[in-house]
């Protein structure tokens, strides 16, 4: 009993800590480290190396992945290959139905990009497209938020989702994180998109909606037109999908029945299916999208802003790579496994632990890491130690780190300031839309997880 009662106590700190007292969740997981650490009875001497090992561990697998997405989520943002996507799904799926339309916009633009900056970025289409196609904004701004937040925290190469990956030992299969994410994100942003509805009559009630109300068409042609000559589809599209599909092509290649053979075609699609050789090749075909005179320069910048927005990722998935191996080299892993076995609750702790950690402390990257490196030891004792078991929990743990966003998560603020809602009606709008995101995606997972387990 005292082991699970140091557990508590170090995720109750980490929660305090990171929401209450504002402390980095950098510095606050390698804190956890130390507390569990001692806490356990590890030997002295064993801790430092145990911390730094776990650190590096993780990093090394997936660290250089982080990096790679991140820099060319940035030169799709900056490019506005970001609003050609948005173009090309909009005379695809056409205008009768507007509230899809958006989800599907967002959906597909926050794999690359994060969700707080592709809400901005659209915000002006989103805006556009309620006012021609006479739709609440309200509704196509809880439409727009969902599509964003399912992919954000289920798909790879977001980096929520590939240091879960990481932490779980999937760092070789992400294409089998990335087909079940995809699968699962559609199904969250499409009950999203249907909680959205319910505000198609309801226009905003924050400060500025009158102003907001009256806006034209002209402002997303003058968004447009401030990018200057935007990319083509094939040019926008391509630095994104290409990897998801070697990597995906990877992944089915590596299957036991070994569908392409063990030749040469197998050893190609292996080493194009590796996440950091598909990612080498996606930043090549970024290359494309760079627009001044000066290419050499603006890649070094884009680089370098890419550097500075991964940066605090990597520190916080090193930092959950040394919690999860200070974990794993307790006792904490079977004694727990063992009690929630008992529970019966398998599948649903990851969710329950997520959903706590995002509640309390608003960040969904910093719940799916710190979540997996807990979750990590207990898995062979709850029955999810096989491959589609550890690719399930990526997924409940995802689904737990969408629920909820509410005023202590930057997003809220983003889609609340930005669709001028009042707070109340952001809580009413955005907030119940992610619970509802949340648990349809678990439930979906547990009946994944019946199927496939």
């Amino acid at each position: 009993m005292s082991m699970i009662l140091i557990l508590i106590g170090v995720i109750a700190f980490i929660v305090i800590a990171t929401s209450k007292f504002k402390l980095h969740p950098f510095l606050t997981l390698i804190l956890a480290s130390f507390i569990a650490a001692f806490a356990y009875g590890l030997p002295s001497g064993d801790i430092a190396k145990t911390i730094t090992a776990g650190f590096g561990g993780i990093l090394g697998y997936i660290g250089l992945v982080i990096v790679l997405g991140t820099i060319i989520g940035i030169i799709l943002e900056k490019s506005g290959a970001a609003i050609t996507m948005a173009d090309v799904v909009i005379k695809v799926l056409g205008q009768r139905f507007p509230t899809l339309t958006m989800s599907i916009i967002g959906y597909i633009v926050s794999i690359p990009v994060f969700c707080d900056s592709g809400f901005v970025i659209l915000n002006s289409l989103k805006q556009s497209m309620a006012n021609r196609m006479k739709v609440s904004s309200v509704s196509m701004s809880v439409a727009l938020a969902t599509g964003l937040y399912a992919t954000h925290t289920f798909v790879p190469p977001t980096p929520g989702p590939i240091a879960a990956a990481g932490n779980l030992g999937l760092e070789s299969q992400l294409g089998l994180v990335i087909a079940v994410g995809v699968f699962v994100a559609a199904i969250a942003a499409f009950a999203g998109m249907l909680w959205a509805n319910r505000f198609a009559n309801e226009q905003p009630e924050g400060e500025g909606a009158e102003e907001l109300n009256t806006l034209k068409q002209q402002d997303y042609e003058q968004l447009k037109q401030s990018y200057g000559t935007l990319p083509s589809p094939i040019k926008a599209f391509a630095p994104i999908f290409i990897p998801i599909l070697l990597i995906c092509f990877g992944s089915i290649a590596s299957f036991p029945s070994k569908p392409v053979g063990e030749e040469a075609l197998f050893d190609i699609l292996m080493f194009l299916g590796q996440p950091v050789n598909a990612l080498m090749i996606g930043l090549a075909l970024a290359l494309p999208l760079l627009k001044s005179d000066e290419k050499v320069k603006e890649f070094s910048d884009r680089i370098g802003q890419g550097l500075v927005v991964a940066a605090p990722i990597l520190l916080i998935t090193g930092a959950g790579g040394a919690f999860g191996a200070v974990l794993k080299a307790t006792e904490i892993g079977t004694y727990l496994g063992s009690s929630l076995s008992a529970l019966g609750i398998g599948i649903f702790m990851p969710f329950i632990v997520a959903a706590a950690l995002k509640s309390a402390q608003g960040s969904s990257t910093v719940a799916l890491v710190a979540t997996s490196a807990l979750v990590a030891p207990l898995l062979g004792d709850i029955g999810l130690a096989s491959e589609m078991g550890r690719v399930l929990t990526v997924m409940a743990i995802g689904a737990g780190a969408m629920t909820v966003s509410h005023a202590n998560d930057s997003f809220f603020w983003v889609v609340t300031q930005f669709s001028r809602m009042s707070v109340k009606q952001a809580y009413r709008a955005q907030t119940m839309a992610t619970l509802i995101q949340g648990v349809t995606a678990m439930v979906v997972v547990y009946l994944l997880s019946l199927v496939l387990l």
